[in-house]
């Protein structure tokens, strides 16, 4: 039982690498309008982006984006970084 939790763990952990990742570059993205990845980067961040879309798309069916005036606030990817801490927390507490 313990080693499946710990991989387990090291999947949400591998998984939150990820999506930390990915808050950086769509940080970096909207920052600077210009920036467009290339070469082995391109292919790097579509990589990334196709193991984080899943879990975040089916949270902006759920988590509809936070309009505040002119600007549309996304809180999809919040929740699931939040809910990948909580999960890493929970299954610490059970090795």
């Amino acid at each position: 039982m313990t080693l499946i939790l710990l991989i387990l763990y090291y999947l949400v952990e591998v998984f939150w690498f990820l999506l930390l990742g990915r808050i950086v570059v769509e940080m970096i993205a909207s920052f600077s309008r210009s920036w467009t990845p290339k070469g082995v980067l391109a292919v790097v961040l579509e990589w990334l982006f196709t193991i984080t879309d899943p879990p975040v798309k089916a949270l902006r069916k759920v988590i509809k984006p936070v309009r505040l005036g002119q600007v549309s606030l996304d809180l999809s990817v919040l929740v699931l970084f939040i809910i990948l801490m909580v999960l890493r927390v929970v299954i610490l507490a059970f090795i």
